[in-house]
């Protein structure tokens, strides 16, 4: 018999366990029935389940494999009995010894993992490297502009933003960043504008909105995080950045008006741009966020700008 046959055939035996707590071939040498042609001469059989169950004939699995179990029983008995008493184990065994308990607690595992890899929203991820998002051994023959192209094209149909900085462009950021951490947006609404803080926190920069910083002070929590991957950027000569936000308090469109400006401010060759920046970390006293509003109509920056890349 295959082992495929076998199996069905232990699935069938799984299934009578479950309805029959055993039937038993009882030998009855010089025993003559009461009812001649009713019992078998030399057998009679009886059922020894101590309640009322289904009939075996209602099991899906025992017309299909009902001669296969009997032939098992008759050739094979002390493995046909095996069998039976193994599922009783299984049945009787406790939850916490079950492979169910076992399967159970892996996802538990699992879950608690993805917990503590997430910043307690449940929506920003701790620690997100770009081995995370590509393979990066597949690209390693991949001239900047290609995995360019590539990463464009991964987050096309994603609700989120992206882009590709240009080494020397992210160099000019980042060393800016370190110097000056933060800054205040302004984001044109239909009523005038709402400021964001933004944060550096090394190649990260969070995002909340001024009334969070007011209110709830450090504990601010982030609404927009960019992340920028610098694993290429000698190789490849190209920086990655991606996103990820709170869709409650942030869309895609003001997500992207919010890179363009981190471009604007720390990116621009324009001293007088940056110098906004220095003046907010620097000299806060001397800071007029007029000039931001300023700065950003005059560049032409507003939320329908969605094609950063």
């Amino acid at each position: 018999m295959c082992d495929n046959d076998e199996g069905n055939m232990a699935a069938a035996i799984v299934q009578m366990s479950c309805l029959y707590r055993g039937m038993l071939a009882v030998r009855a040498t010089g025993i003559r029935a009461l009812i001649p042609g009713l019992v078998p001469s030399q057998f009679r059989a009886f059922s020894v389940k101590k309640e009322k169950e289904p009939e075996l004939e209602d099991n899906p699995y025992y017309n299909k494999y009902q001669e296969k179990i009997r032939k098992l029983s008759n050739a094979r008995p002390q493995e046909f009995n095996a069998r039976l008493e193994k599922q009783i184990e299984i049945k009787r065994e406790p939850l916490g010894h079950s492979k169910q308990a076992e399967f159970v607690k892996l996802m538990e595992q699992e879950l608690e993992k993805r917990d503590k890899q997430s910043d307690g929203s449940g929506r920003f991820t701790k620690d997100k490297t770009l081995g995370s998002i590509l393979n990066l051994d597949l690209i390693q023959d991949n001239s900047g502009e290609e995995i360019a192209e590539l990463w464009r094209q991964y987050y096309a149909t994603k609700d989120t933003i992206s882009a590709v900085l240009p080494a020397h462009i992210f160099e000019v950021i980042i060393n800016r960043a370190k110097s000056n951490p933060a800054f205040l947006y302004a984001l044109p609404q239909k009523e005038g504008y709402e400021f964001f803080l933004g944060q550096w926190s090394d190649h990260e920069l969070h995002f909340t909105s001024l009334i969070n910083v007011q209110t709830m002070g450090e504990h601010a929590p982030s609404q927009l995080i960019f992340y920028h991957y610098s694993d290429l950027q000698k190789d490849k000569g190209v920086v990655l950045m991606t996103a990820e936000m709170d869709p409650k308090f942030m869309t895609v469109h003001l997500a992207q008006c919010l890179a363009n400006q981190v471009q604007l401010f720390y990116g621009t060759q324009r001293q007088e741009t940056f110098r906004l920046v220095e003046t907010f970390n620097h000299k806060p006293a001397d800071f007029k966020h007029m000039a931001v509003i300023a700065e950003l109509e005059q560049s032409g920056i507003n939320p329908a700008l969605t094609s950063g890349n």
